[in-house]
């Protein structure tokens, strides 16, 4: 099994020093702008990929 993929950026900042942050799970810490934040997946989305099918002009 593969680990968790880490977050490249701080959401607030944008900055590329994070660190993991002791609270737990998904939890991380920007030592730039000293944020905490957490990740969380929340699921698959149930609509599909859209497909434009309208029979337009062929070129």
């Amino acid at each position: 099994m593969s680990e968790r993929a880490a977050p490249f950026h701080c959401p607030y900042c944008g900055d590329e020093d994070l660190r993991p942050n002791e609270t737990g799970h998904g939890a991380w810490e920007c030592a730039a702008c000293n944020r905490a934040f957490q990740l969380k997946f929340l699921g698959l989305l149930t609509r599909g990929v859209p497909h434009n099918d309208g029979g337009g002009d062929e070129i």
